[in-house]
C-alpha cells in the first residue's frame, strides 16, 4: 500500500525500539520519514490500562520505522507486555 493512500488518515507506527505511535499522517518522503499530527504514544503494561502520552506534531525517521498501518478503534482497557526492541541483523 502506498503512503499516499494514508495521507490525512489516522495511522499506527511501530518503531525499532518497540514504541507504538498513533497520529494523523501529514507528510512523508521517499525514505519513509513520517510527520504525524496530533500524535500520541500508546504505552502498554501488564498491570495497568493503556497509557496515552501526547506528542503533538511528531516526526519519525524512516530508518526507525518497522510497521505502518491504518489505526482503528482502540480498547483502552487492554493489558499486555510492552513490545521489546527489534534487533536488526545485518550480514
Amino acid at each position: 500500500i502506498s503512503l499516499h493512500v494514508l495521507f490525512q488518515e489516522l495511522i499506527t507506527v511501530v518503531t525499532c525500539d518497540g514504541r507504538i505511535i498513533v497520529g494523523t499522517l501529514v507528510g512523508h518522503d521517499q525514505v519513509q520519514n513520517l510527520i504525524l499530527n496530533d500524535a500520541h504514544e500508546r504505552v502498554y503494561s501488564d498491570d495497568e490500562d493503556v497509557e496515552k502520552e501526547p506528542l503533538g506534531l511528531y516526526m519519525i525517521r524512516g530508518d526507525n520505522v518497522v510497521l505502518i498501518g491504518e489505526a482503528s478503534e482502540w480498547k483502552d482497557d487492554v493489558r499486555c507486555d510492552p513490545l521489546p526492541p527489534i534487533q536488526q541483523q545485518i550480514s
